[in-house]
């Protein structure tokens, strides 16, 4: 709505941007008609500003010398003559920028959408739309985060644009700028997630220049980069196919997987779900008996969530779902002992 709002608002205004000057020679080209009817045919200025609208617009309500050409002062031919094809110009041109203007609206939008993000705070900006970049900005949106979309490619912006999604295409080299018109100033992260490794590094060394305090997150192609992505500025450095390579291996040997925790400190986790079958050896067990496959982070019971899960006295049940974190083969042998007998 923020968008359509300030499209509107700002429509007329670039409207007449777009055909000010346009509008300044036509008025001009009326203006000289008047003097010349006015200077050589005696007309008071209010007729020879009529004669010379008539003449411009091609009415021909009014005629030199009552059309007699051989009686027209040549200086004054020659005058109109250069009056009528210089509005002509004007009139064509005129016509061409107000069609362009309306019906693209790029004026209006584009200054739309500089107005929105000069009034975000603490957004993110993603850089790369082509594959992650796009999974990215859905799931922000999912979670109700303000995001701009940098992107090279003419033909994504104006996708983004027709969906209202904020974006700042960024011309040739010149990250700097485009950082600049994503708001980098009031944004607290910068997620880069293009498919070009020095691409990401161009952008995260920019950002880390504007902004040394911002965080920034780069996936990272080839794993060799990883630390060339660090020393450039990221906080948090993802190598795609390591993460998916986790991910497939993982899930081949967890039939329900939830998901994977990459960490520096602790080094690369799981995140698991089982449920307890009846005859299962984990029945009538407390948690801490757990601890030696991996930690309980939560237990759903009858639908719902059981929230004192550091309670020592907490026992599993049948048929209770356990989320578990841990090592890979610490939750294969703990989903193993989940199952029935």
């Amino acid at each position: 709505m923020g968008f359509l709002f300030y499209q509107s608002m700002y429509a007329p205004a670039f409207l007449l941007k777009a055909i000010y000057r346009q509008l300044i020679i036509l008025v001009a080209m009326f203006g000289l008609g008047a003097w010349i009817f006015m200077y050589y045919e005696g007309l008071s200025f209010l007729d020879a500003l009529f004669a010379s609208v008539s003449t411009i617009t091609t009415i021909g309500l009014y005629v030199p010398h009552n059309g007699n050409l051989g009686a027209i002062p040549t200086n004054e031919v020659i005058l109109l003559i250069i009056m009528i094809i210089v509005s002509v110009g004007a009139a064509a041109s005129l016509l061409q920028a107000t069609v362009n203007a309306v019906v693209n609206g790029d004026l209006a939008r584009g200054e739309a959408e500089r107005s929105l993000i000069k009034r975000m705070k603490n957004h993110v900006i993603v850089f790369g739309y082509a594959h992650l970049g796009r999974y990215v900005a859905d799931k922000l949106g999912e979670l109700g985060i303000d995001y701009v979309v940098v992107t090279h490619d003419p033909a994504i912006y104006e996708s983004l644009m027709k969906k209202k999604v904020l974006a700042v295409l960024q011309h040739e080299n010149r990250p700097i700028v485009a950082l600049k018109e994503a708001g980098i100033e009031t944004a607290t992260t910068l997620i880069a997630a293009h498919e070009k490794d020095p691409e990401n590094m161009l952008i995260i060394l920019s950002a880390r220049r504007l902004k040394p305090e911002i965080r920034i997150i780069a996936v990272v192609h080839d794993e060799q980069l990883v630390d060339t992505a660090r020393n450039a500025g990221a906080d948090v450095t993802i190598p795609s196919s390591v993460s998916v390579g986790h991910l497939l291996a993982l899930s081949a040997v967890t039939r329900d997987l939830v998901g994977i925790v990459f960490s520096e400190k602790v080094g690369t986790k799981e995140i698991a779900q089982f449920s307890v079958f009846k005859s299962s050896r984990l029945v009538g067990k407390k948690l801490q008996e757990l601890a030696q496959f991996a930690h309980v982070i939560g237990i759903v019971r009858k639908g719902e969530l059981i929230q004192n899960v550091f309670d020592p006295e907490l026992r599993v049940r049948e048929d209770d779902t356990l989320l578990v974190f841990g090592d890979p083969a610490g939750l294969h042998e703990l989903e193993k002992e989940a199952e029935a007998l």
